[in-house]
This record gives C-alpha cells, structure tokens and sequence, in this order.
C-alpha cells in the first residue's frame, strides 16, 4: 500500500509541473466551481433535457440552500474518476463531488467532507456463465476489469497481498456502466462496483449477479484540496449535518435509488421481453394519452404494466379491469364505456392520474407528486391524506415520498389508523404499487425514446366535480 501512495503521489506531481494558479475566494466571486464525472451517481444529461445525478442535486442544493441566492455554481466536468483528484489539485475547482469513497491513500492527498452514503464493493458476474464466486480464489485466472482511478484498485492491491496471483486491467475508457455491461453480455467475466450502482444496472441486465464481497463498506463524501478554502470546507460540512438531520438527503437517496430493488430479474425478465412483444401493439395509444395529459407515456405505460401487465382483458376479484385497471364507479365518470377497450383504458388512466396530482398540495414538489399520485391512484386519495397526516404527528416530513412511504404501511395497524378519519388500509400496497412503476419507468426511459406531439394539446376534460369522488374512495 506505501508503493501505491507513493506512486500515485509521483503521477500527480508529474502532472502539476506548472504551479497552480489559487481560484478567486468564492467570497468575492460568488461563484463555485465543482469537479465531477458523468455518471448515473454523479452527473448526467437527463431524458428531460435537464442535469441530473444524486451529487448534481446535492451541489445545487448546497449553493442555493447554504450559501444563498447569489451565488452560482460552474461543474468542471472530467472525462472519467482518475481525473477528478488531479484536477483538484491542479487548483481548477474548488471542490470534487464525485462518488468518492474515503480511501486510504486518498487521504493523504484531499481532506474529506463528513461522510453522506455508505456503500459496499461487490463482485459483478454473469449469472448464466459463471457461478458466484465465493472467495478471491475464485477469481484467480479470470479477465477482471475495472475503471482506472477507482477505490476498487486499491481494494484489490490488499487482496493480491494474500493471492499474490490475482490479476487485473485498468481502463480509461470504460465506467462501470459499460464495464457491467460488457460482463452482461459475456465480454468480460467480472468487474468491481460499489452496490448502490449495481443495483440499478440489474434493472436493465437481470443475468447481472453480484456477490462476494470486497472488505469492509467504505463511505462516500466530497473532497477539498487540503489546502483549499476553509470557509468553503465548513459550509459543506455544515450542509451535510443539516440535510443528514432534516431529512433532505434521504429524500435525495430515495429519489434516486429508493426504487432500485423492487423488482427480481424474472419480472424484468419479463418485462424486457413484454416491451418487443406487446408494446408495440399499445404504444399509439400511450403516446395519444401524453398528448391528452402532458404526462410522460413512458410513465402511463409503466403504470399500465404494473397494473395488468398490458393485458386488455385482466379483471381482479374485486372487478377491477382493463389496462388500467379501473373500478367501475371510477370509469363511468371519466366516460369510459367499455373498460376492456385498450385506448379507453389507458387514456382515462392517465387522465385519473393528473387529476391526483392537481388534488395534492402545491407544497409537495416533483417527482415526489407524482409518486404520491401514484400511491392515490392504487390506495385512494382519502388513505393517502391519512398517510401525510400520521407522517405530519410522527414529526415526519407529509411533502416527502421517503417519508409517507413509511406511514402507509401503518394504515393497517389500529394503533394507528384508529386515530385517522378513513380508518383501515392495506398501506403496503401502494409502496409496491409506486416503486414498481418507478423502477419499470427507468427501464422504459432506458429503452424507448420519448414521444414529442407535432400539435400538442394538453387538454384535459372532465377535472370538475371529481374532488369528492377522489376523496371518498
């Protein structure tokens, strides 16, 4: 481990041959310059033509929340991890926020924030080609590949103390999207990722396993250079402790990866197979509800499998049918005339579903509106305003999915829905129900593109008069 410091210590002094011009104090120039990579943790271009990525949102919050109105942020945008450290000492941000894990030998060269996640390194194989393994041994004559500058290189340096015959290659070309997907589709026997991303890449891979843990969890924070601003150092500390005790940042986790283990590989399986076979047949009608709603078709389409599995026909006992669906009390007020008829379905679906939004307070902000919309629309508005009522007495957060999603399952204890207007609820439903779409949406924004109307008309029929009957369902 001393010769990796050393070494690594070495490379980037030879980078930084040239002595550091000191960035302005952001004090003066209100502005924050902040070092990143691409990536589905970090930094990333989203489907709706908006920046995205947990540590985006972080940054934004922390220049807007903790240092004020008029401050502005600038993201230094590298090509991939083994880039971000040197950048910073090379003095070009003030900051990395990156999906860093605190490492030894990092900490010899930045000062880390207070830690926000915690994650664990996995080995990543393929599930029809090879079986888990179970102990570095196993691993001994295998192609492995991991991205360069990573935390996994040092983990696996330790290992080969023990395995002095455990090999690997370090890329610069490939992130460990592309790496997973390489062992996905046999190119590669393994590779090394932390848990949280694994997690996420198996909603597009289902043959991905992950097993055979590496050490111990390791912890993620922003880094500093050490002789960076200290004013800016303690604001970024004191954000964390704030968003660590109000709630914000498991908000902000929940956004991101809250969904993530919902489904087993069968039903993506599945559904992977259903969006070839049985989409196609549907889709005109999705993109005709967008039309109608302004809601994402993706988003309708996910719905509509979580609720038949893009079946017209499926009825449940309690006469619940179609696509969507719908009771029949719900679908002779939205006119729907035939349940069993796939364009009615789906277009009512939709329109029921924007009508919950438009119920749900203006203080909850997206996407957190449309996941309660969601939980309404499987539940009913009325048990849903329970759940944000019992989150409100339990001092948690009413405005905040991560939160109400706790409250729901309560619903169906009498300790507490006793003491709640619309009494009992099978409250675990609706957070399958929510995270299931969630997680079916990733995929389908994934695989299918977007659909923009050449005359859009976002009109919407039929929203008066609804209240009472969403509020008494």
């Amino acid at each position: 481990m001393r010769l990796l410091i050393i070494l690594l210590l070495t490379l980037l002094l030879l980078g930084c041959k040239e002595a550091p011009k000191p960035l302005a104090d952001p004090r003066n120039s209100k502005e924050i310059i902040v070092v990143t990579h691409n990536g589905p943790s970090t930094y990333y271009y989203s489907d709706n033509n908006q920046y995205a990525g947990l540590e985006h949102d972080l940054v934004r919050n922390f220049v807007r929340d903790e240092l004020g109105p008029e401050y502005s942020v600038k993201f230094l945008v590298v090509h991939n991890i083994s880039q971000v450290i040197p950048t910073l000492l090379k003095h070009k941000a003030h900051f990395a926020a990156a999906d860093l894990s605190i490492t030894h030998t990092r900490e010899h060269l930045v000062k880390f924030t207070m830690p926000y996640r915690k994650v664990q390194q996995q080995i990543v194989f393929n599930k029809s080609l090879n079986k888990p393994p179970t102990t570095v041994h196993d691993l001994l004559g295998s192609q492995i590949m991991i991205p360069s500058g990573t935390s996994y290189a040092e983990r696996l340096q330790r290992l080969k103390d023990k395995e002095p015959q455990l090999d690997w290659i370090e890329t610069d070309h490939e992130n460990s999207d592309e790496l997973m997907a390489q062992v996905a589709e046999g190119e590669l026997d393994f590779t090394v990722v932390d848990n949280h991303l694994v997690s996420l890449v198996q909603n597009y891979y289902p043959n991905l396993g992950a097993g055979l843990q590496l050490g111990k969890p390791e912890q993620i924070a922003w880094a500093f250079p050490k002789t960076g601003n200290k004013w800016l150092y303690d604001k970024a500390n004191a954000f964390f402790k704030r968003i660590s005790e109000d709630g914000t940042l498991r908000n902000l986790i929940d956004r991101y990866y809250g969904h993530a283990d919902r489904l087993q590989p069968v039903d993506v399986t599945t559904f992977l197979q259903r969006i070839e076979t049985l989409l196609p047949q549907y889709r005109r009608f999705f993109y005709e509800a967008q039309e109608l709603t302004a809601l994402d078709w993706r988003l309708i389409a996910a719905i509509a499998y979580q609720e038949s599995h893009w079946d017209r026909f499926n009825t449940s006992p309690t006469n619940v049918r179609g696509m969507m669906m719908l009771t029949e009390d719900t679908a002779d007020r939205l006119g729907v005339t035939d349940r069993l008829d796939a364009r009615q379905s789906i277009i009512a679906g939709a329109r029921y579903v924007l009508m919950l939004k438009d119920l749900i307070p203006t203080t909850v902000p997206e996407p957190d509106r449309t996941w309660m919309a969601l939980a309404a629309y499987n539940i009913g508005y009325a048990h849903l305003q329970d759940a944000r009522i019992l989150a409100k007495k339990l001092k948690l957060n009413p405005d905040r999915w991560v939160d109400v999603k706790k409250m729901l399952p309560l619903l169906s204890k009498e300790e507490h829905y006793s003491t709640l207007k619309y009494g009992y609820a099978r409250g675990g439903a609706p957070v399958v129900f929510v995270e299931s779409v969630r997680t079916y949406h990733k995929i389908l924004v994934q695989r299918a593109p977007r659909h923009t109307p050449i005359f859009p008309s976002f009109e919407v029929a039929g929203l008066n008069g609804l209240g009472n009957m969403l509020t008494q369902e």
